[in-house]
């Protein structure tokens, strides 16, 4: 029996990270996790139907997502950048802390760039670590597409990263 309290309410900071990662705007976002919810307590007579609620709740809330992107003609805003990560660095001392921080907000933007289906793949299996069938389901494609969206995603992150890094060793 699964209970909007212990099973589907736990899963709102997933949704809201899933929702920012394609709208790349926290307003919306929160806004999509509350429509998700709400799309998800209006179904509740399918409930006992589902295999698994994540995989239920991530696939309402990407289409929502997408929807809402849609309807926003795709105007993107960059994502608000946060330095936790950074500040929690095993770096010795400030400067390679300051590369460090520049480093991965640069990787951030990079995916940010990144076509829809690259990114939320990227984001649900390194950033989520969801498996390569659970992205399936939510995305609604095979798992061989998974596995190509992903290794594009990767490939073209790391090859721009490379890029910029090198145009920044020429300036010096």
């Amino acid at each position: 029996m699964i209970s909007f309290q212990n099973d589907i309410l736990p899963l709102k900071n997933e949704l809201f990270r899933l929702a920012l990662r394609i709208t790349l705007n926290r307003a919306e976002a929160e806004d999509i996790v509350q429509d998700t919810m709400l799309k998800v307590w209006n179904r509740r007579n399918d409930w006992d139907q589902i295999e698994s609620t994540e995989a239920f709740c991530l696939t309402i809330c990407r289409n929502l997502a997408i929807d809402r992107m849609k309807r926003m003609d795709n105007q993107v805003e960059t994502l608000e950048e946060h330095q936790e990560t950074a500040d929690h660095s095993y770096a010795s001392n400030p400067e390679e802390q300051t590369v460090q921080r520049d480093r991965i907000q640069l990787v951030r933007r990079l995916i940010d760039q990144l076509p829809e289906k690259q990114r939320t793949c990227m984001q649900l299996r390194d950033i989520e670590g969801k498996s390569y069938r659970d992205i399936a389901t939510v995305m609604g494609i095979t798992e061989q597409q998974v596995k190509v969206n992903i290794f594009r995603a990767r490939q073209t992150v790391k090859k721009e990263l490379l890029t910029q890094e090198n145009f920044v060793r020429q300036k010096k």
